[in-house]
């Protein structure tokens, strides 16, 4: 679990934004100040998850008063969010799964479609085959939601 400082900012008449000092680049914000904090913690682990893909390390936290002494900050509330960035680990990790031999079948067909190698399709997915997919959805959602059922079963709608 890691601790980052954020800074919220609101002007009259507009929703609550915030900064996250330590990963530039690094906004987010919400109607409400509950919004704004959960909207922080999606935008740390967004923003930590496309550094450790694209081969970087999560920048060195600096202490929150390091921050209070900027300029850019200094009509702003500060805050810590926590995140647990532990989970988006590269780390390879082994797993069984068992599934309907029907399921296979679908998958297997679809990545022949898209020149792609059997069940590798599976770890494709993760990584861009067909873009970015929420990491909170579980497998199964993902698999059967209408859109992927009508293409893995052949209708006219291709995956992108």
């Amino acid at each position: 679990m890691m601790r980052f400082p954020i800074v919220i900012h609101k002007d009259e008449g507009s929703s609550y934004g915030v900064t996250v000092p330590d990963l530039p680049g690094c906004f987010s914000g919400g109607a409400t100040l509950e919004e704004a904090l959960a909207a922080a913690e999606e935008a740390i682990l967004s923003h930590v998850e496309v550094l450790l893909m694209n081969g970087e390390s999560v920048p060195k936290l600096r202490p929150l008063e390091e921050h209070q002494g900027n300029e850019d900050y200094a009509d702003g509330v500060w805050a810590l969010v926590d995140a647990d960035v532990s989970k988006l680990s590269g780390k390879s990790v082994r797993v069984n799964i068992t599934l309907p031999e029907r399921v296979l079948a679908i998958v297997d067909e679809a990545a022949k479609r898209k020149g792609r190698r059997g069940r590798g399709i599976w770890c494709e997915r993760r990584w861009g085959m067909w873009g970015r997919v929420n990491r909170h959805i579980p497998l199964e959602f993902w698999f059967f939601n209408t859109r992927l059922r009508h293409s893995f079963l052949g209708s006219k709608t291709e995956l992108s």
